[in-house]
């Protein structure tokens, strides 16, 4: 059968067309269902609570309930865990922090390979860390402090949530720049950590800023420095780090990931409305008030930003020879 060639041009465009079409209509029907926000650790925590703060906003603009389902357990590798093996289809979202980046070089005993098994989706906050000590420390700056470290070694103990936690590879980063010997002492959280540190009985914190800030305004910690590229504008004065050791840098950040394979539509329009919720008012107070800064940006970015950290710190991870449990 002969087909004219107008009629054949015209059935060749629209076979074009048809996977365009397709995904337009993929991104303007999402979500047509309820949206699962899987948090790997316990309600509460700050990841957690950015967690809610995103499915409030995202339930408002896109006329779905985004429900957060809290799966706590082995450092939040279990969420991790059940959101890559979840459908690719948008439904079953990730509210996603640093250390899940590094997570499988920490355990290695995981299933999933966190960077190739996830799409990620958007950044939502960016921390920083305070290198802070208790005021009886004699050193008054991080090139004091060093010097007494190095005059004392093994006698100077930093304290951390945890063994594997972003405030223990700070530290451990720390040492490997430094050139210094400090003894790590890991806590069950951040809490214990910073009331032994308030007692003296350990010397040094890592600490995000969040949950230390009051601490250093009323002068019961006394801090040295900060790990962000830029100084804080909460404390100006403050020097960074890498003002004494050029190329430290250290952050806590979490945002959204999506399992592998998600539409690309759908990993999209997310990613256009969690950063339209940086521009509101009050979306951006409460990120604020839990230490952090909006984390805008693309989801190339976000990717970027993942593959980074997630190589730095195995890094890290593998030449302080750590290992968890």
């Amino acid at each position: 059968m002969n087909i004219p060639r107008r009629r054949f041009l015209s059935l060749a465009v629209g076979a074009v067309a048809i996977p365009a079409v397709s995904r337009v209509a993929t991104a303007q029907a999402y979500p047509a269902k309820p949206v699962r926000i899987v948090v790997g650790y316990p309600a509460g925590g700050v990841v957690d609570i950015h967690a809610r703060l995103m499915a409030q906003w995202l339930s408002e603009r896109l006329g779905q309930s985004f429900i957060i389902e809290n799966r706590p357990g082995a450092a939040g590798t279990f969420a991790v865990d059940f959101v890559v093996r979840a459908p690719p289809d948008g439904y079953t979202l990730l509210q996603t922090g640093t250390n899940d980046a590094y997570s499988e070089t920490l355990y290695p005993d995981v299933r999933f390979n966190y960077v190739q098994d996830l799409t990620p989706v958007a950044g939502v906050a960016i921390a920083t860390h305070m290198m802070e000590v208790n005021p009886s420390f004699p050193a008054m700056s991080v090139p004091e402090f060093i010097a007494y470290a190095k005059a004392n070694p093994g006698r100077v103990n930093f304290a951390s949530a945890g063994v594997g936690t972003p405030q223990h590879l700070t530290g451990e980063l720390f040492k490997t720049m430094t050139g210094i010997n400090m003894v790590h002492v890991p806590y069950r959280g951040g809490a214990p950590a910073v009331a032994d540190l308030l007692a003296g009985h350990v010397q040094l914190m890592f600490d995000y800023m969040a949950t230390s800030i009051e601490h250093v305004r009323n002068g019961r910690l006394r801090p040295l420095a900060v790990t962000s590229t830029m100084r804080s504008p909460v404390l100006p004065a403050v020097p960074t780090v890498g003002e004494f050791l050029p190329g430290f840098e250290t952050s806590g950040w979490n945002g959204i990931v999506a399992p592998r394979n998600t539409p690309i539509e759908v990993v999209d329009k997310l990613n256009r409305e969690i950063n339209a919720s940086f521009d509101d008012p009050t979306v951006k107070a409460r990120i604020a008030d839990l230490g952090g800064e909006p984390l805008p940006g693309s989801p190339a970015e976000f990717t970027k930003l993942i593959a980074a950290d997630s190589e730095k710190w195995r890094k890290v991870i593998l030449a302080a020879g750590i290992k968890a449990g």
